[in-house]
Formats: C-alpha cells, sequence, structure tokens
C-alpha cells in the first residue's frame, strides 16, 4: 500500500472512479483536520492511498511557491504522518510487516509509532525503514511544533530530532528508524563525511551498519528505446539504425542544420535544472573552451538566469552547433536521450541520478562527475578497460569537463571502441527488479531488529 496527499495536480482520472473514500478526524496535539482517504485498487497487488485534506493540500506547489516554504508545513506533513498510520491501523485484514517512510515529508512516521505506540498497537511492532533521498531537505521547524503536535520531549534531543535547537522531521526519522537507506551506496559513503553529511553526519554514523545505499531504478517501460513513442526510430543494442533518425531529429528540433557534416559530428546534450548544483558555474568558466569542441551541444532545462543567458548568448554566437530550450518538454527530453552521442553530468553531488541510467539505455555515452549515483552507475574508459560504460571526472572544474570531453570525442571516431562502450551501457540492468530484490533484504533485517527492539 503507498500512501500519498492527494495535492492539487491530481485529478480524479489518475485516483479513479472506483476509488473508495473513508473520512476521518486527524489530530495531534493541537493539529486537528479531517481527511478523507481515497483508495484506489482495493483487491489489488498495490494499492494507492491518496490522503485528501483540501485546507493543506489543494494548493498550487508541494512544498511552498515562489522559493519559500508554506509557513504549515510542519502541520501539512504531521498530519499526512499520522492520516497514514490511522489507515494502517484501522485495517484489519493482513498484518503490516513494514512501514517505510520516504524523505523528511514522512520522517514522523517512525517517530510517531516508536513514541506512541498504544495509538497504532496494530503496528507497533513493524519494520520500520526511511529513505533520504536528498539530505539537503531536512523539514527543520522550531522547537515549539513538539509541544503543538502533542510529541513528547524525547523526540528533541541531540540524539533523536534536535538539530541546532530546531527540530527536524528528518533527524527525528532517522534515528526512530530500524534502517535507515539512501539512494546509491556512494551518496550513503558520502554522507558520512562533513561535506556531504550536512550536519546529519554523525546521526548518519552512529546506525553502523544500520544505513545502506541502494541504487534507484529507471521505468524501462518508459524509457525504452524499441517502444518509445516520441522517437521517428527505434532502435536495439542489436540494430542501431533508429538512433541516426532520432539524431536527424534532435538536431532538426533544436534548428541545427542537418547536413552531413552535422551528423558526423557528435552530439553533447544535457537535461538538467541549470543551477550551480548541476556544474552550471564549472560550465560557464570553460565555456568558451568547451566551444571550441568538434561537437554540436543540446540543452534542455530551466533555471537561474545566468546560466539560462548564457546558453543563449553561446547559441546566438554558435548557432549551427548549439540547441536551446529553456523549459521542459518530455519529447524533447526522450530525443535528448535517444539522438545525442554524449549526455553529459557535472554534477556537484547527485545522489543518484536517473539521466545517466536513461542515457545508457538509449546508447547515449555519460560523462559524469565522479559522484553519488552517478559513481555508482558509470564505469569509465580505460585503455583496455572491458566493462566500461562511460567517462568520469574527479576534479570539480571546468577544466576537468574540457579534458574528459577530449577525452570521450577522441573515442568517438574509434568506431570499434565506441560501439563497445554503446552495448555495455544498454545491457546494464537498471531496472527497479535489482533494486526491489536489495529493499527485501532492508525489510527482512528490519522485520527481525523490530522483533528485537
Amino acid at each position: 500500500t503507498i500512501v500519498l496527499p492527494r495535492y492539487r495536480g491530481i485529478e480524479g482520472s489518475a485516483i479513479g472512479q472506483s476509488a473508495i473514500g473513508l473520512s476521518a478526524v486527524v489530530q495531534l496535539g493541537a493539529v486537528r483536520h479531517e481527511v478523507t482517504w481515497l483508495v484506489r485498487g482495493e483487491g489489488e497487488a498495490v494499492r494507492t492511498v491518496f490522503v485528501d485534506c483540501p485546507a493543506l493540500f489543494d494548493r498550487d506547489g508541494y512544498y511552498g511557491t515562489g522559493g519559500h516554504d508554506f509557513p504549515d508545513n510542519a502541520d501539512r506533513f504531521a498530519v499526512l504522518s499520522a492520516a497514514a498510520l490511522d489507515f494502517a491501523e484501522r485495517e484489519r485484514s493482513g498484518r503490516v510487516t513494514v512501514v517505510h517512510a520516504h524523505d523528511w515529508q514522512a520522517g514522523l512516521v517512525p517517530t510517531l509509532l516508536r513514541r506512541q505506540p498504544a495509538r497504532w498497537p496494530r503496528l507497533a511492532r513493524a519494520g520500520l525503514v526511511m529513505t533520504i533521498h536528498n539530505l539537503a531537505y531536512q523539514g527543520q521547524f522550531g522547537k515549539d511544533v513538539v509541544t503543538r503536535l502533542g510529541l513528547d520531549w524525547d523526540v528533541f534531543r541531540m540524539e533523536t530530532g534536535e538539530f541546532y535547537n530546531n527540530f527536524s522531521y528528518l533527524k527525528a526519522g532517522i534515528a526512530y528508524s530500524d534502517h535507515v537507506t539512501t539512494v546509491s551506496p556512494r551518496y550513503a559513503e558520502e554522507t558520512l563525511t562533513p561535506e556531504f553529511g550536512l550536519g546529519f553526519e554523525g546521526a548518519l554514523k552512529a546506525l553502523g551498519d544500520r544505513y545502506s545505499g541502494i541504487l534507484n531504478g529507471i521505468d524501462t517501460g518508459v524509457w525504452n528505446p524499441e517502444t518509445d513513442p516520441y522517437l521517428p526510430g527505434h532502435f536495439a543494442a542489436s540494430d542501431l539504425t533508429g538512433k541516426r533518425a532520432c539524431k536527424r531529429e534532435l538536431l532538426n528540433l533544436f534548428d541545427v542544420p542537418q547536413g552531413d557534416d552535422a551528423m558526423a559530428r557528435p552530439v553533447i546534450a544535457m537535461v538538467s535544472r541549470l543551477v550551480g548544483q548541476k556544474g552550471l558555474d564549472w560550465i560557464a568558466e570553460a565555456a568558451e573552451e568547451l566551444m571550441t569542441l568538434d561537437a554540436t551541444w543540446v540543452i534542455v532545462g530551466s533555471g537561474e538566469r545566468r546560466y539560462e543567458e548564457m546558453w543563449q548568448r553561446l547559441r546566438e554566437r554558435h548557432p549551427s552547433r548549439v540547441g536551446v530550450f529553456l523549459g521542459f518538454d518530455e519529447r524533447r527530453a526522450h530525443l535528448a536521450e535517444a539522438g545525442a552521442d554524449l549526455f553529459l553530468m557535472p554534477s556537484k553531488f547527485e545522489p543518484c541520478g536517473l539521466n545517466q541510467m536513461y542515457s545508457l539505455r538509449y546508447g547515449t555515452v555519460p560523462v559524469v562527475h565522479a559522484v553519488g549515483g552517478l559513481d555508482d552507475t558509470i564505469r569509465t574508459w580505460r585503455p583496455n578497460s572491458r566493462h566500461a560504460n562511460g567517462f568520469k571526472f574527479a576534479a570539480g572544474s571546468g577544466a576537468a569537463i574540457v579534458s574528459t570531453l577530449r577525452q570521450a570525442l577522441r573515442l568517438y571516431h574509434n568506431p570499434v571502441q565506441w560501439s563497445g562502450l554503446m552495448s555495455e551501457g544498454m545491457s546494464d540492468d537498471h531496472s527497479w527488479d535489482r533494486a526491489a530484490r536489495e529493499y527485501v533484504k532492508v525489510y527482512k533485517r528490519a522485520r527481525r531488529d523490530a522483533r528485537d527492539r
């Protein structure tokens, strides 16, 4: 069973006409709201429960607007957590063996179960698993929220949810869970250091082997070069003919000439938020040198104005070699993955990353900064390497990007070695089946640990 808020963007058609509606009042201390659980898929292998509370979730944006958080986020996600537990408690069929919370928005789930077990006795012995998708989002609120939600002050110790005199939903969730995961093995290692731990490294180190990284999967039905409806030609590792049609359409869509020279020239794509965290400042410092490379650039993204304007200027100066779309467009994103030859991801940190896995599946060779999930998924090319699927650079700088791209472009002109890189990447398994097997192991351990509490 999956529980999530019914945000404004979730249409009734997504919930389904056959959804079952159950209403109740959810209360935590002074916070009280009426909610309706809309249950989709009753009797099926997977149910989805939408917590419908218009006062909290029927608004523009998920967590805030205009770059500012909603002032009642503490209440909003406290109600979500309690509503999820109340729904599970009132169920009378089957046993709840594992409760899996994701990010700070669900951080009160393990906290409430450990501190108020009498309220949810049916769940008291369930294994509690918490997943951190990005440690930068910590759910910090003033300590008055502890009293407001009717929590006891055990939750506000340095070992639990207290963080620089604020109360962190994420830190509390970490402290009260049986097992904590994050979205790649390398990111799990990185978050144990001050550079990436953001003040939580001590709490994570205290978990010992109860903290691990499991690489995310991708939807291999949506991201499939053999069936992708956005592509003008389909292809597979055994027959790449359709990839050339995708490259031609990509250049056409971005208004870049498609003559023989352009088709022979490698295309470097980026589909990214145009912000410093994604390495755009490194690109800016090396922009002129990057334009000397014998390649065509295709950019899809939006973000900070200075980086948007940088790419627009480069487009104006090099109209035959730079295509830019400021914003997000599903068709362009799919075509960039399918039609490009290389995909650049110079992120300063990347808990997991998905685009490099899409790229591998589409035979587009990734060039990445060796951090987080990028480091886990890309095996860098070296002379005589047998299982390489891309290129990595360790130093965080524009010079490192230029140097690594030069190396990749040299190899591009060696068809035998380049086709080996493409084939290796396309044969990698980045499905959720692989990730699910790892989560099953975590669930089994969490259940054992819960029994021993």
